[in-house]
């Protein structure tokens, strides 16, 4: 057993919770701390159900990411308890009984029924801490969510265990054999539905698995942020590619985007390549005691610096920056805490007690100001579009003179480039999680 292998990390992860539970009961006057799975939900006027997604709380104790009306309680120097649901049930497939790593580590009672839950969980429900969603409620039992128990916890989760880091590679590397996939899938020329479907089979995950819908953009579709349509007829001319997308362990998430010209000696491979090594040298700016904040300004003054090279601005770096000129074409923020969760909890923080940093002003998409410290990891996503909306916008705010529209037509058939890692924060150089997993591809 591997000193990487999650589950030779598990029992030192599972103490690190157990102290940080025992804290947030303390701050907010709780006696237990109770974590329902979550449950289904169902459509509106119809009897098909969404696809079940785990209460990140669940699945920060347990690897487990299909379990629903089942419960997590933990009661101060005691053995954490798991409430495993596993029905008698012919229409569905019924979870596997209580197996793996994990299984030693707690009292595990199987119901049959969610409602056989009430007999198991602590009493009474007034002095649970109980965190999850409303539709979770069984009895007494609704969460109420203790402000101060949410904030220690979801604060913590910043740093990660070295259990929790290793099924992050895991992740990385189901997500670069999909990733590969993909980009051949481009190169011969397919849908973005085929590549999309390359994608999963490559990667052995779909919807239900994926911890958010793949970014699969053909052309100009790179334009579209979050462009999920998934075309199913290859452009004519075939030109760019920008595919963001990632895979799941055990309920960790790998976020990755790449960015491929057709023309691989074109001056749009030029533009990739220029924004690939801006965006290392971003990678390797993540540093303990950095401000996020100031990486994300940083980062619209280098790539207004490539916009510059490549005449499509006719001012500097910062007049581009202080003009909104920058805004338009890197419209989104340099990145975000990734973890439990793609977008992770606590990027605002403050403390562990609340309270929120702002955002710079004039930068309302930005998912992370705080300081950098050892065990945080983000993802590192600058780009740079060419979106007909915000460039409409800058010739009515009475700055269309700072940019060159003639170059401007030349790229935007291509769409756009985003290229995106995730990286690690530790006491000195920064880890790239994503390069790797690459490298061995």
């Amino acid at each position: 057993m591997s000193a990487t292998d999650p589950s030779s990390l598990y029992a030192d992860h599972l103490s690190e919770l157990k102290r940080r539970a025992d804290e947030a009961l303390a701050r907010s006057g709780f006696d237990h701390l109770v974590v329902p799975s979550g449950t289904q939900h169902w459509q509106v006027f119809d009897d098909r159900d969404y696809p079940y997604a785990v209460n990140p709380q669940f699945k920060h104790w347990l690897p487990l990411t299909r379990l629903p009306y089942s419960w997590l309680v933990h009661t101060p120097g005691r053995k954490p308890q798991v409430i495993y649901y596993q029905p008698r049930d012919y229409w569905h497939v019924v979870p596997d009984a209580p197996n793996g790593w994990w299984v030693e580590h707690f009292d595990i009672h199987v119901i049959r029924k969610p409602e056989d839950a009430l007999a198991l969980l602590p009493k009474p429900a007034a002095r649970c801490a109980i965190v999850g969603e409303a539709q979770s409620a069984l009895g007494d039992y609704a969460p109420n969510n203790p402000e101060a128990a949410i904030n220690y916890l979801e604060y913590r989760r910043s740093y990660k265990t070295p259990y929790e880091i290793a099924l992050m590679r895991q992740a990385q590397r189901t997500a670069v054999r999909g990733h590969r996939a993909a980009e051949a899938a481009f190169r011969e020329g397919r849908s973005e539905f085929d590549i999309h479907m390359a994608y999963c089979a490559a990667a052995g995950q779909d919807a239900n698995d994926l911890p958010y819908g793949n970014i699969i953009a053909l052309n100009e579709h790179g334009a579209v942020l979050h462009y999920t349509d998934l075309g199913r007829a290859a452009p004519s001319p075939l030109r760019s590619f920008l595919i963001d997308a990632g895979a799941s362990a055990c309920g960790y998430a790998a976020d990755i985007t790449r960015t491929y010209a057709k023309d691989a000696g074109g001056e749009f491979q030029a533009l990739i390549d220029a924004v690939d090594a801006a965006q290392q040298k971003m990678c390797a700016a993540v540093r303990a005691g950095v401000d996020y904040k100031q990486l994300h300004i940083d980062a619209h003054l280098q790539l207004m610096a490539i916009l510059k090279d490549f005449g499509v601005i006719r001012v500097s770096p910062q007049t581009a920056l202080e003009s909104g000129v920058s805004f338009a074409f890197f419209p989104h923020g340099l990145g975000h805490p990734i973890g439990l969760q793609v977008h992770d909890v606590a990027g605002f923080a403050e403390s562990d007690r609340g309270g929120k940093i702002p955002r710079p002003e004039g930068h309302p998409y930005l998912r992370m100001t705080r300081v950098l410290e050892p065990g945080m990891v983000v993802t590192i996503e600058p780009g740079i579009y060419f979106i007909d909306m915000l460039l409409e916008e800058l010739k009515e705010k009475g700055v269309a003179d700072q940019v060159d529209w003639s170059r401007v037509d030349a790229f935007r058939p291509y769409g756009g480039i985003r290229i995106e890692d995730d990286v690690l924060c530790t006491d000195g150089a920064p880890e790239n999680l994503t390069r790797p997993a690459f490298a061995a591809a």
